[in-house]
């Protein structure tokens, strides 16, 4: 399909393609006219010289599969998929805006509060595909689109592939591009959610630089790089970069798998630490920055952008101050990722969440659960709110599924309620069982009292699903009445 002799073409006879937005090794992306709902969209359609390609059509709809499972606010969401006279389709929402490419190619180096903002929303993103055991494996600014809003939106699954996925993108075969590709994935062998990993800590290196870390003649001379070269350091490149945005950069671009961040979430937690460093170091918050700040939960945050006193300012400075010589002194900055890094309990990779509720009849808010494993602390599940605080039934919880069984050591619950009771089950049973005497007896109970919480698991061996049963809940803040908040729900294996 030629560009001059489609402008016009309606799909399905619903999408008008209107102009040509960009292209690729395998599609060309156009803006068009749903003219079904009166309303923009971005429409790829598969390039016509590969459409006849059984393997490149499979990707192209496993793209769409992908992405259709995703929901939320920092990924661009698939709104329909088809096929016109035999050409595949992907139908988009249209962020009206610019790459984040773009906005480095004009402004070049970004604030450092921007950068690390930018930084957040990209791997919120990322989180919720890996917490559906999905790799991008081509995050770079060119995939990363900036609506109206400021936000930061992940797009362009198109290599991205199931860790359960064979044959299609299989080892041997480099996918992605150098200028941000992770050592492992450069020389062809297996990835995981850590090569995401890498590729943002590099993108968050641009940013902070306003250029790519290596340069070659060849894209392949660039690879290698990543390959064999450490990163320049960033504090050589722009100074004033604070020492807890450096440790992220440093952490998340190891050469070694092994010696990154594990999750997604364990970077996540690190930046959102160094963005409030460097919001207090700046004394104010730039305009991209407020959404992220707000979505941090009040009782986690060390600095608001509230203008300050020159007393207060110094205050806040000397906390910063402290902040930073814990992050130096643990490299990695949490306590948990200070663990994993000396070969403690590693957070396992989640699959799976879903309400339990054996003893109700509409469920728990599941439409929510998804929050409580997403890696973003300002987004949660919560029950039902109850009239009292017995729930009027033995319990409701929910558990989170592990992929594959593991022995879990601790489950950690972050939740901005306080006071109530859980016990910890866990069963090796698939489908788990659907009342909850088939969980048999507790392997850990608590009350919790702080935001994040650890409870000691006693497993009976390795188990792939681990339930969170409350049976005392806590009293709602502002409503009348009783109910559980679930920030975030980690295992320890």
């Amino acid at each position: 399909m030629a560009t001059s002799s489609v402008i016009g073409t309606v799909l399905s006879g619903r999408y008008r393609l209107e102009s040509k937005l960009g292209s690729g090794g395998m599609s060309t992306v156009y803006l068009a006219e749903d003219e079904t709902l009166q309303r923009a969209v971005a429409v790829k359609v598969l390039h016509a010289e590969i459409s006849d390609q059984p393997d490149q059509i499979e990707r192209f709809r496993r793209e769409a599969r992908a992405v259709a499972q995703l929901s939320h606010p920092n990924v661009v969401a698939v709104i329909d998929a088809g096929q016109d006279h035999g050409h595949p389709y992907i139908v988009f929402e249209y962020i009206e805006g610019e790459t984040l490419k773009q906005r480095i190619e004009r402004l070049g180096r970004l604030p450092l509060d921007e950068s690390a903002a930018y930084a957040i929303e990209v791997g919120r993103g990322l989180a919720t595909a890996h917490a559906r055991n999905l790799v991008h494996r081509d995050v770079k600014p060119q995939n990363v689109l900036i609506d109206p809003e400021g936000r930061a939106k992940v797009t362009d699954f198109g290599i991205a592939r199931s860790l359960e996925a064979q044959g299609l993108t299989a080892t041997g075969r480099v996918l992605g591009t150098t200028d941000y590709v992770a050592p492992e994935q450069a020389m062809g062998q297996s990835i995981d959610a850590r090569s995401d990993v890498y590729s943002l800590g590099v993108l968050l290196y641009e940013m902070l630089t306003g250029e790519v870390p290596f340069h070659a003649e060849t894209q392949v001379g660039v690879a290698m790089k990543h390959v064999n070269e450490p990163l320049p350091d960033v504090q050589s490149r722009r100074p004033e970069v604070s020492a807890a945005l450096a440790a992220v950069v440093e952490a998340g671009t190891a050469k070694d798998p092994d010696d990154r961040y594990r999750s997604m979430a364990a970077m996540l937690r690190d930046l959102e630490s160094a963005l409030e460093v460097e919001v207090s170091r700046a004394g104010k918050a730039t305009g991209e920055v407020t959404t992220v700040l707000d979505s941090v939960p009040p009782r986690r945050r060390i600095f608001t952008r509230r203008g300050m006193s020159i007393a207060g300012i110094l205050l806040v400075l000397a906390a910063a101050a402290a902040a930073v010589a814990i992050v130096v002194a643990t490299t990695l900055g949490g306590p948990e990722d200070k663990q994993e890094a000396e070969g403690g309990p590693a957070a396992a990779q989640l699959q799976g969440v879903n309400d339990f509720d054996p003893l109700g009849t509409g469920g728990e808010h599941s439409e929510d659960v998804r929050f409580a494993i997403d890696g973003n602390p300002g987004t949660s599940w919560t029950t039902e709110t109850y009239t009292t605080d017995n729930l009027g039934k033995e319990g409701v919880g929910i558990y989170v599924d592990a992929g594959k069984p593991v022995a879990a050591t601790d489950l950690e619950v972050r939740s901005d309620s306080r006071g109530w009771e859980m016990q910890v089950y866990g069963t090796g049973e698939d489908p788990p069982p659907d009342d909850i005497e088939g969980w048999g007896n507790p392997i850990g109970e608590t009350t919790v009292t702080e935001e994040r919480t650890e409870t000691p698991l006693e497993t009976p061996g390795k188990l792939r699903y681990y339930l969170v049963w409350i049976t005392s809940p806590a009293a709602a803040e502002e409503d009348e009445g009783f109910l559980v908040q679930i920030n975030e729900i980690r295992l320890l294996a």
